[in-house]
């Protein structure tokens, strides 16, 4: 249950990490189990040499270097409040947002590299403060991107479950560790399935599922386009338009799937997958690298159809033998008749027979 409640607190971060300025909002506190009364203070980035109006922390740093930097909390409550401050490493979720590991979890990289000033602060009501950290890189880090959150964490307990709930409000960090980036992409598991439905002459969905394997070491976004047709292109139909698929860091997949409707029963579908990555640059432009797409083929069989034609098949065979049978029958009747005939006249030959010899 614990457990369950600490996940909570991990999905507000989530939500909040994106924004300039991060507060604490009725809805989001409610998202956490309790109400917004608990969650009464704010923090923000720092104002130094790295700006003063960031929306989150974004730095280029190579191994072996460190740099400085601050975060401010501010207490909206009217009592005191002590707050644990940590950096835990972040993932994306299925719909692009990121996500930070729990604070009871190994951190690897964004995590590991930060170090608060303290680990904890008490801020007074009406007052803020200032904490300094230090990121620090490794002198064998591997180059790439890399992405977590500055944490501030206010352990509570809940009445109503009788359990300990962890609000959580942070800042996204972004680091770039200097070296050679080398973005890659892929394509895996493509698959494609069609349903005909009931009506044998109409065409059915064909549902095409892939997952996206960020392999470099750069954050990736995509843009991706899907067709599905017969042989040589035949009747090909383009999936609807999608969108562009969200951040992977490095390492991460992502399942994605396309319905692709009105595709005619071809007995055998292809679907080709074509993905444009884009990454984006130390100026935070995105700029598209080489295409990469996968092909599948799977069944596009109208079994209502077949079945119908099996049906008027059998249909035929069973009228065809039965007229068979009917004429066999004719002709074996027909036989018996000429037979019966024949025997009937012959009785008549022998009895004129016997009449003249006893005449």
């Amino acid at each position: 249950m614990l457990h369950r409640a600490r996940t909570a607190a991990a999905a507000l971060l989530a939500a909040l990490v994106l924004l300039p300025l991060l507060s604490a909002a009725p809805a989001s506190a409610a998202d956490a189990g309790d109400t917004a009364d608990d969650v009464n203070w704010t923090v923000r980035t720092d104002s130094n040499d790295f700006g003063s109006d960031r929306t989150n922390y974004s730095y280029a740093i190579d191994p072996g270097s460190t740099l400085t930097d601050g975060i401010v909390v501010a207490n909206r409550g009217e009592e005191p409040i002590d707050l644990e401050v940590y950096a835990a490493d972040g993932f994306t979720t299925q719909d692009g947002a990121l996500s930070l590991v729990l604070a009871d979890e190994k951190s690897t990289g964004v995590g590991a590299w930060i170090t608060p000033g303290q680990e904890t602060v008490t801020v007074a009501p009406g007052a803020t403060a200032s904490i300094p950290f230090t990121v620090s890189i490794p002198e064998d880090a591997t180059p790439g991107d890399y992405a977590g959150g500055l944490v501030t964490s206010l352990t509570v307990p809940d009445a109503a479950t009788g359990v300990n709930v962890d609000r959580r409000l942070g800042i996204r960090v972004d680091l770039r560790v200097g070296g050679e980036l080398a973005p890659a992409l892929a394509v895996e598991d493509l698959s494609v399935s069609w349903d005909g439905g009931l009506n044998p002459f109409a065409g059915g969905d064909a549902t095409v599922t892939y997952t996206l394997h960020n392999t470099g070491n750069a954050t990736i976004s995509a843009d991706p386009a899907s067709t599905v047709g017969g042989v040589f292109g035949l009747l090909a139909t383009q999936a609807p338009a999608a969108d562009p698929i969200p951040e992977l860091l490095p390492g991460e997949s992502r399942t994605v799937t396309v319905v692709v409707p009105n595709v005619p029963p071809l007995f055998a579908v292809i679907a080709t997958t074509t993905v444009t990555p884009l990454v984006t640059d130390a100026a935070g432009s995105r700029s598209p690298i080489a295409e990469v797409s996968a092909t599948a083929v799977g069944p596009a069989v109208p079994w209502m159809l077949l079945l119908i034609l099996a049906l008027i098949a059998v249909a035929a065979v069973l009228v065809w033998r039965g007229r068979a049978r009917r004429k066999v029958a004719a002709q074996q009747a027909e036989e018996a008749r000429v037979s019966e005939a024949v025997a009937k006249a012959l009785e008549e030959e022998r009895a004129k027979a016997a009449v003249g010899a006893t005449d």
